[in-house]
Parts: structure tokens; sequence; C-alpha cells
């Protein structure tokens, strides 16, 4: 049997591998940009999937200067997009067993 590890921070060591200030990090789970596990900001965890998301959020932050509502927004975008694009790479791979070049 396999077993796989699953690594979890809490807030400040989430906040520090995350380059975030701890209110940010509020704000970002207020937006549903991110679940952390936990009922409380003192309890909460965060996994890795939690970090790549927070650190893409932080940086269109930096980069776009918009607010965390728009940053929420964005990322769906984002997500919506490459499942788009996955969809669409599978679609033509099925239509090109049938179409001749």
């Amino acid at each position: 049997m396999i077993t796989t590890l699953r690594v979890q921070w809490r807030r400040d060591e989430f906040c520090r591998l995350a380059e975030l200030p701890e209110e940010c990090l509020v704000e970002i789970v207020e937006q549903g940009i991110i679940e952390p596990s936990g009922d409380t900001p003192e309890q909460w965890l965060f996994d890795a999937a939690a970090l790549d998301i927070a650190r893409r959020a932080a940086r269109l932050q930096r980069d776009l200067e918009i607010d965390w509502a728009g940053i929420a927004l964005a990322l769906n975008l984002l997500e919506e997009l490459d499942e788009l694009r996955a969809e669409n790479r599978m679609l033509r791979q099925r239509l090109s067993r049938f179409v001749e070049d």
C-alpha cells in the first residue's frame, strides 16, 4: 500500500512561504480564493495547492494592482480558460481521427 504524504502549513508558516502579510491572507480566504481547513484563523491549515494559488494571486495583485475581489474573478476566468483549452485539445485529437490531411 502506498501512502501519500500531505503537507500542510499553519497560517504563519503559510504567510512566510507565500510571501503574504496575514491581513492579505485573511482577505484571500474571505474572497474564496483559497479555502483552508479549520474553523478559525488560529486553526487554519493550508496545503500545497493553496500555496500555489496564493502565490499566483499575490503576483496578480502586485502586477495588476487590483483588489482581491478582482483577483478572485481573474483566477476563476484563468481556470475556466485552462479547462476550455484542455477540452479543445481533446476534441481536436478526436476530430483528427476522422479528418485526413
